[in-house]
């Protein structure tokens, strides 16, 4: 009951604040990387704008009004007198004025109908589609389904974008006709699209920018991974939709960085790299994370997987693609961490000829891991959260503790979550 009633109380207020302030809204949806191409989408922006956004992904009924106020959800979620406190910070943001002319959001899609729930009070001037993939299928059933919820945000922005490269063209049926819409890419069928001359692994790729409106323009990109150039050539074509000159969209895509958690490089013990790609995981992203871990340069290659949660009856078949992608020339070791993987992913990749353990916690997963790598080695770290959490797998790897604070899912009451969950498990699953 509170839940609604604070919900509803959100919603009003977030619609005084739009409807008063008018800032411009940009909206980001999709399967996979929402809040890295949110983060890129402001890094763009604020090369003229001052921009709103929140490093979170505040994507539900009560996350997105807080993000609008900069706001950040109390602790105690269920205490009165904590929200009383948080009415009390937002009546004192409505009389002030808003000191943004920009606000980049994300639009969470856990069920059918979530996408269109929003609009009621906020309407994109731009809308950002990142991929259409498996996530919720206990409740979508199917990817139709899931992409009819995500791109239903076209019914209601002023513009949306979309990616050529992980939206396939069959989806194009649910998008209204006389709807505004182009496309972003890493290939030349996408009007904004990048095209790569060279990458180095650590440092980035070179190469050029395509649009309508600049032609091409010579950019070098700061990310780890091709996928995550897509996010950064949708925040460059929002960034020109908004009124951006060549130089400012140019200079903003060159600021982009990993996000923690989200293909972050970290230095590890011996010398080694771990690619921490801890914050989730489905299909599409752990693919795209392991093809990125082939091409580092490195005498030995481990990738760390945890089960994909939320797939439903799509489970099995997922896990079973990911265990397909290992590819035991490129990969000296496959470490599971969670049932579905262990079930699913671990047979297959042995079946590839990958050497294969499977774990039930992340620390165990760690340890593991500390044993078998070598100095020099590239540690590419996956999986999703509850149940998984493969972030602490990292903490036992890392050169330094203090590059705990870019580990996700560190706050007290994550870890306390974790103590309950892993802290029985001594054992790995199987120690072949």
């Amino acid at each position: 009951m509170l839940k609604k009633i604070v919900t509803k109380m959100l919603e009003k207020r977030a619609a005084k604040l739009l409807q008063k302030n008018k800032p411009k809204v940009v909206a980001v949806v999709g399967s996979a990387g929402k809040t890295s191409t949110k983060l890129a989408i402001a890094a763009v922006l604020e090369e003229k704008y001052r921009v709103l956004t929140h490093y979170s992904n505040y994507n539900t009924p009560i996350g997105l009004p807080m993000s609008l106020f900069d706001l950040h959800i109390p602790p105690k979620v269920h205490s009165i007198a904590a929200w009383i406190g948080v009415f009390s910070e937002i009546s004192k943001k409505l009389r002030e004025p808003y000191p943004y002319d920009v606000v980049v959001v994300e639009l969470g899609a856990d069920h059918p109908g979530d996408i269109d729930y929003f609009k009621s009070y906020i309407k994109p001037d731009i809308a950002v589609v990142t991929a259409v993939a498996e996530e919720h299928m206990e409740f979508f059933g199917n990817l139709e389904a899931v992409a009819k919820e995500e791109l239903g945000v076209a019914s209601f922005a002023n513009l949306t974008l979309i990616n050529r490269d992980d939206v396939s063209a069959e989806y194009a049926k649910f998008v209204p006709d006389g709807i505004n819409i182009d496309t972003f890419g890493t290939s030349g069928i996408a009007e904004y699209h990048f095209l790569s001359d060279s990458y180095k692994p650590g440092e980035g790729f070179s190469g050029t920018f395509v649009s309508p409106e600049f032609k091409e323009q010579k950019v070098t990109l700061h990310v780890v991974g091709e996928h995550n150039i897509r996010g950064v050539v949708a925040a460059g074509a929002v960034g020109i939709k908004m009124g951006l000159s060549a130089e400012q969209v140019i200079a903003g895509m060159q600021k982009v960085v990993p996000v923690f958690g989200r293909m972050n490089l970290l230095r590890g013990l011996d010398e080694t790299i771990i690619i921490d790609d801890s914050y989730n995981a489905s299909p599409i992203s752990t693919i795209a994370a392991l093809q990125t871990l082939y091409v580092f340069p490195a005498k030995q290659r481990i990738a760390i997987l945890g089960s994909m949660n939320e797939l439903g009856q799509f489970s099995k078949e997922a896990h079973r693609r990911v265990g397909e992608a290992c590819d035991s020339a490129l990969l000296d070791w496959v470490i599971t961490i969670g049932q579905d993987a262990q079930k699913y992913l671990a047979p297959v990749a042995e079946a590839r000829g990958c050497r294969v353990r499977c774990f039930v916690s992340p620390y165990e997963a760690g340890a593991c891991v500390h044993q078998l790598m070598q100095p020099g080695a590239v540690i590419l770290v996956k999986g999703s959260q509850n149940r998984v959490f493969a972030e602490e797998a990292i903490k036992i790897l890392l050169h330094s503790t203090d590059d705990e604070e870019k580990l996700v899912r560190q706050s007290p009451d994550w870890l306390e979550i974790k103590e309950k969950q892993f802290g029985k498990f001594s054992k790995p699953v199987d120690d072949d």
